[in-house]
């Protein structure tokens, strides 16, 4: 087995503390990962909290993985030693069904195997990036450029792919009016891809201290939500809307900016099921839907424009002793716009 060490919650209600486990020994397939950075996505403390009532304990967090290759199967074909590379939030599907033969794998009939906090096909209790390696098949790990800062490029493997991916499914660009529901840690992501293409991109926000930000961002307009006037100049224009908060919000009033068979996207997951008016659909022939990071094709897709274009995340480096701590301030919203661990502090 291949000895691991990170920092696991034990229980919903306990914080993250240091924990030794195993993982299993590089298959054929496999790829060996040596862990340098790893963001810290909302979900991992809706998962180590338990908020979705699927927890599995311990659990090691963590699926926006970057680090380099250490050892490989005898059939891996495309990775090699040293190589810097990525690992996002599944690590498995069966490959064999409609979804998967699409490049859809995240999708998966049968159900895709995420990073962290599920039983795997091999039999095992999956665990996450705040750990010091990984094992993983080659499907399911991404090539990473050195052009770019690999601690920022960390939250692209889950807030990257998670905006990306529906602003290319519904075709945003140029000559489109775009808005972005909040400006958190896939708000200020999905902020970037719509400006880079094309789309007159307006951010949506209730707090006016972001407003700069969002402008530096790529916002051409900044809409304070909260402004009854500000919302109703909006009415019936946009084509597309992208929704990232993960907080119970009204989204009726957000339905109401779509123009005729515009489509709303939601990629947040509140707790709290929304309560939404069937007329703000009906009457316009307006669409809801939603998103789920993309397949692995596209993944490595994004990643490439990435490099091309040199963006990625805005970050704050936090060390893995720090880590309730940095829980604490997502929850408050208080980090522009994603922790990342530096997993050398890993002791």
């Amino acid at each position: 087995m291949t000895q691991s060490r990170g920092y696991a919650a034990q229980s919903a209600t306990t914080p993250l503390a240091p924990y030794q486990f195993q993982r299993r020994d590089p298959k054929g397939r496999d790829v060996v990962v040596e862990i340098m950075y790893c963001g810290v996505c909302h979900s991992d403390i809706h998962s180590a909290r338990n908020e979705w009532k699927n927890a599995v304990y311990p659990m090691v967090p963590g699926h926006e993985i970057i680090g380099r290759v250490t050892a490989v199967g005898s059939e891996v074909t495309r990775f090699k030693v040293g190589e810097l590379v990525g690992v996002g939030v599944i690590v498995d599907s069966c490959r064999s069904c409609p979804s998967c033969k699409a490049g859809e794998e995240q999708y998966c009939d049968n159900g895709a195997t995420l990073t962290y906090g599920v039983t795997d096909r091999h039999g095992d209790i999956t665990y996450g990036g705040y750990s010091n390696n990984i094992v993983v098949d080659e499907h399911f790990v991404l090539k990473v450029s050195e052009k770019l800062n690999p601690a920022a490029v960390a939250p692209l493997l889950c807030a990257g792919i998670t905006t990306y991916s529906p602003l290319r499914h519904w075709k945003v660009g140029p000559g489109m009016k775009v808005g972005i529901v909040g400006l958190g840690g896939l708000g200020h992501m999905a902020l970037k891809f719509a400006h880079s293409f094309g789309a007159h991109t307006v951010q949506f926000t209730t707090s006016e201290s972001k407003i700069e930000d969002a402008k530096r961002l790529g916002a051409d307009e900044v809409v304070i939500s909260k402004d009854a006037n500000a919302m109703k100049k909006q009415a019936s224009s946009f084509d597309f809307i992208l929704d990232t908060v993960s907080a119970p919000h009204d989204i009726n009033a957000l339905l109401q900016l779509l123009k005729r068979d515009a489509t709303y996207a939601q990629v947040g997951l509140p707790d709290t099921p929304p309560t939404l008016f069937m007329g703000d659909l009906i009457f316009k022939r307006r669409n809801m839907s939603g998103s789920i990071i993309g397949g692995m094709a596209e993944t490595q897709e994004m990643l490439d424009y990435c490099a091309e274009k040199g963006i990625v995340s805005e970050i704050e480096m936090t060390s893995i002793d720090k880590i309730n701590e940095a829980f604490e301030r997502v929850v408050k919203a208080d980090v522009k716009y994603r922790f990342v661990i530096d997993m050398a502090t890993l002791k």
